[in-house]
C-alpha cells in the first residue's frame, strides 16, 4: 500500500484527504491511501517519517511551506528561486530515505490567473508574505505581472494594509489574498482594505477555499470585481502533486 497525506497544523479546513480519496474511488486506484498529518511542530517531521515508513508523498501547508525546506535531501530549479515547498516526494532504499521538494502550488496559480489575464492586468498586491505568497509572487512575475506585498507589519519593501490608499488600489488590478483570514471556521474574517476603492476594474483572487466563497471575494463580488475562487487552485496543484508522486523520471 503506498501511502500519502497532507501535514501542517491545523488541518481541519483541508479537502485534500476527501480529493484524493475520491479520486482513489473514481479512479479505480486500490493500492493508495491519503490522510491527515496535523503536527504543531515541524521538528516532529522525522518522527512522522519513522512511524509511517509507506509513506511515499507528502502534500505542505500552513505553517510549513518554508520550514519544511531544512529537511529536503533535493529540491528542483522552481523551488530554489521560489523558497517554498507543498509537495514532497520520499524514495527509500533500505535505510537510506531521500526527500525531494517541489512546488505545484505554482501550477495551481498560473491555471487559475491566466484564463483572466489580459494585457492590462499588469500590478498586483500580494495580501501575506508566507509560502504560499512566494509561489504567487514567482509566478505572477513570470506572466509579466508586476507585484507588491502587503503585510499586518512595516517592514523594509513591504507595504501595510494602512498603506493601501485610493492611489495604490487604482494601480494595481489584481489583488491575491495568501493569509489564512476567510479560512473555515473563522469565516467572518478578511484581509483589511478599504474596500470602497475596488470596482469592475480589479480581479480579486483567496487562495482560500473553505469556503469557497469566502468573505474577501463577496465583498469585492458585491462591489463589481471579478472573482477567482481557490477551488481550482486546490485541484490544479492536487493534479501536480499525484504527477509529480507517480512520475519517475522526478
Amino acid at each position: 500500500m503506498r501511502k500519502y497525506g497532507l501535514i501542517g497544523y491545523p488541518l481541519g479546513h483541508s479537502f485534500s484527504e476527501k480529493y484524493f480519496r475520491e479520486k482513489f474511488i473514481a479512479e479505480n486506484i486500490s493500492d493508495c491511501s491519503y490522510h491527515n498529518y496535523p503536527i504543531n511542530d515541524i521538528s516532529k517531521f522525522p518522527i512522522l517519517l519513522k512511524e509511517h515508513p509507506d509513506l511515499c508523498g507528502l502534500n505542505i501547508t500552513i505553517p510549513y511551506k518554508t520550514l519544511i525546506m531544512n529537511y529536503i535531501d533535493i529540491s528542483d530549479r522552481t523551488v530554489s528561486e521560489i523558497g517554498a515547498v507543498n509537495v514532497l516526494k520520499i524514495k527509500r532504499d533500505g535505510s537510506k530515505t531521500e526527500i525531494f521538494g517541489f512546488n505545484s502550488d505554482v501550477t495551481g496559480i498560473a491555471g487559475s490567473v491566466l484564463p483572466c489575464k489580459d494585457p492590462g492586468m499588469t500590478d498586483a498586491l500580494i495580501l501575506g508574505t508566507g509560502g504560499s505568497s512566494k509561489a504567487v509572487a514567482w509566478t505572477l512575475k513570470n506572466m509579466g505581472i508586476n507585484v507588491t506585498f502587503v503585510s499586518r507589519q512595516k517592514k523594509p519593501g513591504l507595504l501595510t494594509y494602512s498603506d493601501i490608499d485610493a492611489r495604490i488600489t487604482d494601480a494595481v488590478q489584481l489583488i491575491v489574498n495568501t493569509t489564512p483570514l476567510g479560512m473555515f471556521p473563522d469565516t467572518g474574517s478578511k484581509p483589511a482594505l478599504d474596500y470602497d476603492f475596488l470596482d469592475e476594474r480589479h480581479t480579486l483572487f483567496d487562495l482560500v477555499y473553505n469556503p469557497e466563497m469566502t468573505a474577501f471575494l463577496k465583498t469585492g463580488q458585491e462591489r463589481g470585481c471579478r472573482i477567482i475562487t481557490g477551488l481550482k487552485m486546490l485541484y490544479l496543484q492536487a493534479e501536480k502533486s499525484w504527477e509529480i508522486w507517480n512520475n519517475d523520471d522526478l
